[in-house]
């Protein structure tokens, strides 16, 4: 009879133990999914940390699309600078929108194969790469917002546009077509 009574004892504890065992893995792996999920709370604070640097249109100049072949002007718009490396990487990030005739000039230091991507923008975008002599080497249009995909020139390029997506479409600018631009002191 000692025997047996050890023999439920031993089934007993290993029983608890899996169970423990099994309780543990289970409020681990809880865990280990809901660290994963943002809280509303924090949704929240991303959105309203988002509007508040959503960073309104300030025109510094206007740039002019000009055809290769008629050298008629395709469109005109008002542009914003990006000239130091700071309003480089910023570009249209946190924007909420930007005004239908308008868009962003970079004015990069060296002519290169110049790559941008689309990290915490908000509006889809054309962007058009542009070289020394002002040609539009590379144009990407409808652009994929909050992406990390690399948008790239296929030659090198000393400026870089950005309109609102389908603005190249719309008004019939193309690869080999110009650009022109006045700045604003």
């Amino acid at each position: 009879m000692h025997k047996v009574s050890r023999k439920k004892y031993r089934q007993k504890r290993i029983s608890t133990f899996t169970f423990i065992i099994i309780i543990l893995l289970a409020v681990a792996v809880f865990f280990r999914f809901c660290s994963h999920i943002p809280s509303r709370r924090a949704n929240a604070t991303i959105t309203e940390q988002t509007r508040m640097l959503n960073i309104p249109f300030t025109k510094q100049g206007e740039l002019a699309f000009i055809s290769h072949t008629t050298s008629d002007t395709l469109a005109r718009i008002d542009i914003e600078l990006a000239d130091t490396d700071a309003l480089r990487a910023r570009g249209l990030m946190f924007r909420e929108s930007m005004p239908e005739n308008a868009g962003m000039l970079f004015l990069m230091d060296f002519e290169e194969i110049q790559s941008f991507w689309m990290r915490n923008t908000y509006i889809s975008l054309d962007m058009l790469f542009v070289n020394a002599e002002r040609e539009i080497v590379t144009i990407h249009p409808n652009t994929t917002i909050l992406s990390d995909r690399s948008y790239t020139s296929s030659r090198p390029a000393l400026y870089v546009v950005e309109v609102n997506a389908g603005f190249s479409y719309q008004n019939n600018i193309r690869e080999g077509d110009f650009i022109e631009f006045r700045i604003d002191n």
